[in-house]
């Protein structure tokens, strides 16, 4: 049960063909009546990424490149769990866990594995282990309640430890950021420390009589975030089930529901490309189709919402601010949680999906904050 196996991709035509079917069968609403985002995913942009989807995208290149990096699976708790692992030839490498979040995958970190494992010299090299949450990806969907960010966290150190890492850091955003705090809390023998991307905090009485630009910010976005962006985690929070039978059975609507993110949480100049390419996020969406994770994924914020709360955290903390993340946190707010806070990056770019839109500066913030944890 605590065997670490290889696991190779070799997803059968009969899938391909099915996904290409529904795609041409696929019965599409009239046009939003506005002409922006405002409604959701307009029309022409999600029949422009159908058509590439159906007819330019190319799934064994996705498929080969995570086969090159190197997969595997161990059961933890009962449950498969999917991840890669990329050492670095380094022998003084760093073990590091990384995780995403919803609507994302280990497809984040594809542009960031190689330069972490393969560091020019004297630069911080790491042993990387990227794991797919559970329900996600090609991870075991859960078929009991309990999968939440806790028990996760604790499934996270289980890993390393089984992998021989004796001594380990963490990062993640989004759920990653929940999971990574979870890990701080937790202290498990081993982890060093954490470097977050979405830190949690929240502000007190005395931060509304007279906040601070950075304050102003966070408040103006976290409004915003519940008038006009929180719909889906109100929906995934409360009825997953009913959600998924959507997401699980058409490819348009899995499409239209994870790229409106992917324009509202990325640091874009008005469309989802300017921040990621039609191939990455069609690579991300695969993740989701292919093993039929649109009920199992939004189980998590079901199980878990609440561990988007600000907790104590003695262990030493990182935090790279990007600046268009959705629910930005203020320097001032996270010191009261974080009592180890050792860096503090302020970035000039780069949304929500830090690993994915901006490797090269997240890259950098890790070697820069884990130097001090090591």
């Amino acid at each position: 049960m605590t065997a670490v196996v290889p696991f190779n991709l070799a997803i059968a035509q009969s899938q391909i063909d099915d996904l290409n079917q529904r795609i041409d069968m696929a019965r599409w609403p009239e046009p939003e009546c506005v002409a922006d985002w405002s409604q959701g995913t307009p029309l022409a942009v999600l029949r422009d990424l159908a058509g590439y989807w159906r007819g330019g995208y190319d799934w064994r290149r996705c498929e080969a490149q995570l086969n090159a990096l190197g997969q595997f699976k161990t059961a933890i708790q009962g449950l498969d769990i999917h991840f890669l692992h990329v050492r670095s030839p380094r022998k003084d490498a760093v073990p590091l866990v990384i995780t995403h979040g919803w609507p994302g995958s280990v497809i984040e970190f594809m542009g960031v594995i190689e330069a972490l494992a393969n560091p020019p010299a004297g630069e911080l090299a790491f042993h990387v282990v990227a794991p797919s949450l559970p329900g996600f990806g090609f991870s075991g969907k859960p078929a009991e309640t309990g999968w939440g960010v806790p028990r996760i966290a604790m499934a996270w150190a289980e890993l390393m430890q089984r992998l021989g890492y004796d001594r380990w850091v963490a990062q993640g955003g989004d759920w990653g950021s929940a999971v990574t705090t979870a890990i701080g809390v937790i202290r498990p023998a081993g982890c060093l420390g954490i470097h977050l991307n979405m830190p949690i905090g929240r502000p007190e009485p005395e931060d509304l009589v007279n906040p601070s630009p950075a304050e102003q910010k966070a408040l103006a976005a976290l409004k915003h975030y519940q008038d006009w962006d929180s719909g889906y985690s109100t929906q995934q929070r409360t009825r997953p089930q009913s959600l998924g039978y959507g997401l699980v059975d058409s490819p348009i609507g899995l499409a239209g529901w994870i790229l409106e993110k992917m324009w509202a949480w990325t640091d874009n100049s008005g469309s989802p490309y300017d921040a990621l390419s039609r191939d990455q996020i069609l690579d991300n969406l695969m993740l989701y189709w292919l093993p039929g994770t649109g009920a199992s994924s939004a189980r998590l914020y079901w199980e878990s919402f609440a561990a988007f709360a600000p907790v104590e955290i003695t262990l030493p903390v990182a935090v790279s601010a990007f600046p268009k993340e959705i629910l930005p946190t203020p320097r001032k707010w996270a010191e009261r949680s974080f009592k180890n806070l050792v860096h503090w990056g302020e970035m000039d770019k780069g949304g929500h999906f830090a690993a994915w839109e901006q490797p090269e500066a997240l890259v950098a913030e890790l070697r820069k904050a884990f130097a001090l944890m090591v």
